[in-house]
């Protein structure tokens, strides 16, 4: 088993070696040449969010709730087809018109250059959680395979994903992630069958479930289900990463047809590892991590070829979104923070350079921080979290509203922050109903609008 992963992970760093080889440009490396089909669109989208959270997290969820964590992964599939159909290809149009690498590159032009520096500081503050829980998931596959140590193994899966993307940025991970999708797909459709089949079928699933509320999709009710829904769809509408993958599209056809396809896919694929958690519960019903609940299923109860492949399957989900991470990292890092200290007298190569370093450095802190979390699911839901009520309403609203400038702006984004934190503190302060991110993008929308009607019409950068 262990030579079988250390053989793919071999052919994913030659992969991403070809790859690079095109990679003679920044924009090769940010955007790969605004030039990706459909098919390499579809994939890098699908590889991105089928991550630590969408496989380990999952099945976790999966294993302590039943059929209602289908709304973890589904509620991606929303927020994907939102973008797919009602904010990319507006976005994809701004992008290729301006020549536009990174969400703060729209962020600057939409509003100015102080909306750009806050978002960035924000979101470079919570980004390498989510690169974390990617590599959590990591050093668990290889301590179930091998026996090694979190941290090496961490540190090793970490160094597969900084390697191939380092050298050939976004036109290398869309070729790897190609292949990394076509194992998940395989590995993720024959087992889930076979295993709830050689467990009992769907009787021993609901024998071992830890009550009626997780036979059904909606759980213990439509609050749970509401909030979970408002945390994470938003996220799959304007996470940098997916944006900035989206901006290497060919067209807005592309946009279209490769998101809104992998949106459905999203859709569908939500039941699978949730199925493979409940799986779990019946073979370890007292386990006393859940978040062990995937990687243990197929370590020590599936048969050898199934369990070697499915953990390749999830070893290889986690370094596809390990990689979108990374690239989400370093293009904001390079274009919004370093590029702007050297006054912007950067050439084309020296950005290149900079990009590949900062992209080791970045997955460096990202092993490091991995230390600092408990699980995959508190590490991304902080994350989710952070992105939704920072920049949901600004980034949106800015494509369809030309009214609000950077001051409007910048309010909504700080007292989003204070509202979300209020609810974080003091749950019930705001109402029942009220999480921390619904009441983040009800206080940012308020803040909004009440200020661009209170305000003449202006440059971007006032109002």
């Amino acid at each position: 088993m262990l030579l079988f992963l250390i053989a793919y992970c071999l052919l994913l760093l030659l992969v991403g070696a070809l790859a690079s080889r095109s990679v003679r440009r920044a924009e090769d490396f940010f955007v790969a040449g605004r030039n990706l089909s459909p098919a390499l669109l579809f994939s890098t989208f699908l590889a991105a969010n089928l991550g630590a959270g969408s496989t380990v997290g999952a099945a976790e969820f999966g294993y302590t709730s039943g059929l209602p964590a289908w709304w973890w992964v589904g509620s991606a599939g929303i927020g994907s087809l939102a973008l797919a159909f009602l904010v990319g290809p507006r976005m994809h149009r701004v992008a290729r018109t301006l020549g536009l690498f990174t969400v703060g590159d729209y962020l600057e032009s939409r509003y100015g250059r102080a909306t750009r520096v806050v978002t960035a500081t924000i979101l470079l503050g919570g980004a390498p959680a989510i690169l974390a829980g990617q590599i959590i998931a990591m050093g668990l596959v290889l301590r179930v395979i091998a026996g090694v140590p979190e941290l090496w193994g961490s540190m090793l899966g970490g160094a597969i994903a900084t390697l191939y993307f380092a050298m050939g940025g976004l036109r290398a991970a869309a070729w790897v992630n190609s292949l990394q999708v076509a194992v998940k797909a395989a590995g993720f459709l024959i087992a889930v069958p076979w295993m709830i089949a050689a467990s009992g079928g769907w009787p021993a699933l609901a024998a071992a479930a830890p009550g009626k509320e997780a036979l059904g999709i909606h759980g213990a009710g439509a609050q749970e289900t509401a909030q979970l829904v408002l945390m994470l769809a938003p996220a799959f509408v304007v996470s940098p990463g997916l944006l900035q993958k989206l901006y290497g599209a060919r067209d807005e056809t592309a946009v279209r047809t490769a998101v809104g396809l992998q949106g459905m896919a999203l859709l569908g694929y939500a039941f699978l590892p949730v199925l493979l958690g409940m799986v779990a519960r019946v073979h370890f019903p007292r386990l006393g991590n859940p978040g062990l609940a995937l990687i243990k299923l197929f370590g020590e109860a599936a048969p050898a070829w199934l369990g070697g492949l499915m953990l390749a399957a999830v070893f290889s989900a986690e370094v596809s979104s390990a990689d979108a991470v990374l690239f989400m990292i370093t293009t904001s890092a390079v274009r919004d923070i370093l590029e702007p200290l050297k006054g912007g007298q950067v050439t084309d190569a020296s950005l290149l350079k900079l990009a590949r370093r900062s992209a080791v450095a970045a997955g460096a802190a990202g092993v490091l921080l991995a230390r600092r979390f408990q699980s995959v699911l508190s590490a991304l839901s902080f994350f989710y979290s952070l992105l939704t009520v920072t920049l949901f309403v600004p980034l949106v609203a800015g494509l369809f509203w030309k009214r609000p400038g950077q001051r409007t702006a910048l309010a909504a984004i700080a007292c989003s922050l204070v509202a979300a934190a209020v609810a974080l503190v003091c749950p019930n302060a705001l109402g029942r109903w009220i999480g921390p991110v619904p009441a983040g993008i009800a206080a940012s929308a308020a803040v909004y609008v009440s200020r661009a009607f209170s305000l003449k019409r202006h440059s971007p950068y006032t109002g």
